[in-house]
């Protein structure tokens, strides 16, 4: 999402204010809703699983006057309808969630979301990693248009069975082992699929972005000027060299084949952040057990993390920013994480029991508690800037080329440059 997904500190006050929050939006939901009955719909536009319908369930058995509308759709898309609704001035849905990745392009326009330090949303600030309040704040630090739900932190997830009959370790220390670099990472790629005549990843563009994320600049620095030869250089060197050798099953992400990829065995391995959990289960039910969870090539990253945020025109605006509130309290944000695998951006819940112990039963029993708050605790993330998002989209569309034998790798840089340089002045 993931994709797309943060979560906060506990404490006993904490966990009173969650429930006088459901209480009070019993009380006052509908107050400026224009409907004459009284009843509210929330829509909330999202992508992948933020673990929401389990959530919907229960607070709108707390507050029968709130129905709440859960509209799924394709990450890139729900960014650029979000972004024409905000031109438009109607539309936006009443919660929007927003990746990192876009989220300097649309805290630049904070004047049409609701400000949240208005709302009180100030108090929470002490609560998140702080790198994470400040991806949302907007630059002369008066307006605040997001609360984080989850952060991305870095993994690599493998089914077990398909490594196995290829001849390879299955252990995850043994399979870390494997790949200690993205050089060594493409070797054992080609022995997989030497060995099984299948494709080792999922994508193109599922390599390029974590490596990229690795990377200390990305595509701009912090004066929003495109930086393409150096991470962005990096990453795209590496994909490339990993779609020649012939490692990709080209699937595009959070299409109908790439999930069927996750039974079909299609692909072997993908790197895998925190939130990618949740939709493998979703989506591959069956293959409960065959997974695990080994580190990164290159050690540590980011790839996501999102937002939710109240878009200015919306009509229940009061209504939406306490769904918000509720949904990042800690009792919310550790089901979400124990359910979908989705981090919480709140350093205090990783402590807590519930995360710290959590051992993930459909990947093989995975301490996955301790493997990704270890990583996000020692992440230093990439300034994302304003162009970050269709920047990303625009050389994602060219090494989707490469991997179509569309674009010959040697002439595919040169484009990837065109093209970013063009998006970036878009």
């Amino acid at each position: 999402m993931k994709r797309s997904w943060t979560r906060w500190a506990r404490t006993v006050a904490v966990g009173a204010v969650g429930l006088a929050l459901v209480a009070a939006c019993s009380g006052r939901s509908g107050q400026d809703s224009g409907a004459t009955d009284g009843q509210v719909t929330l829509k909330i536009n999202f992508w992948g699983d933020f673990g929401l319908q389990d959530l919907k369930t229960k607070y709108e058995a707390a507050n029968p006057n709130v129905k709440i509308q859960l509209n799924s759709g394709e990450y890139n898309a729900q960014h650029e309808d979000l972004q024409k609704k905000l031109v438009a001035g109607s539309g936006a849905p009443d919660i929007a969630a927003i990746d990192e990745g876009f989220m300097v392009q649309f805290r630049s326009q904070s004047d049409k979301f609701v400000n949240l330090l208005d709302k009180g949303a100030g108090s929470y600030e002490s609560r998140y990693l702080p790198w994470k309040w400040k991806q949302s704040l907007s630059a002369d630090g008066k307006t605040q248009i997001g609360l984080g739900t989850d952060v991305g932190g870095l993994a690599m997830c493998y089914r077990t069975d398909l490594f196995k009959a290829a001849g390879l370790p299955t252990a995850p220390d043994q399979v870390s082992a494997l790949w200690p670099t993205w050089d060594r990472f493409i070797e054992v790629g080609q022995r997989y699929t030497a060995a099984s005549n299948k494709k080792f990843i999922d994508a193109g563009s599922n390599l390029f972005n974590p490596i990229l994320g690795q990377q200390p600049v990305g595509f701009y620095d912090d004066q929003d000027q495109l930086q393409m030869e150096q991470g962005p250089k990096i990453a795209f060197d590496y994909t490339v060299k990993a779609i020649q050798a012939g490692l990709s099953a080209n699937l595009a992400s959070f299409q109908a084949d790439w999930d069927k990829g996750f039974t079909s065995g299609s692909f072997a391995v993908l790197a895998c952040p925190a939130w990618m959990l949740g939709h493998i289960k979703d989506t591959a039910p069956g293959t409960e057990g065959k997974w695990d969870i080994a580190a990164v090539p290159g050690g540590g990253g980011n790839w996501g993390g999102s937002f939710l945020t109240v878009p200015k025109q919306g009509k229940h605006v009061d209504e939406a920013y306490k769904l918000v509130e509720w949904l990042v309290q800690p009792e919310q944000q550790i089901e979400i994480f124990n359910k979908v695998g989705n981090l919480p951006s709140q350093p205090a819940l990783y402590s807590d029991p519930a995360i710290a112990d959590f051992k993930n039963p459909f990947f093989n029993d995975a301490p996955v508690g301790q493997i990704f708050p270890n990583m996000a605790q020692g992440l230093t993330p990439q300034y994302l800037g304003k162009k970050n998002g269709p920047t990303r989209v625009a050389v994602e569309n060219v090494l989707i080329r490469v991997q179509n034998k569309t674009l010959k790798p040697e002439a595919a840089w040169a484009e990837a440059v065109k093209e970013a340089e063009k998006a970036s002045k878009s």
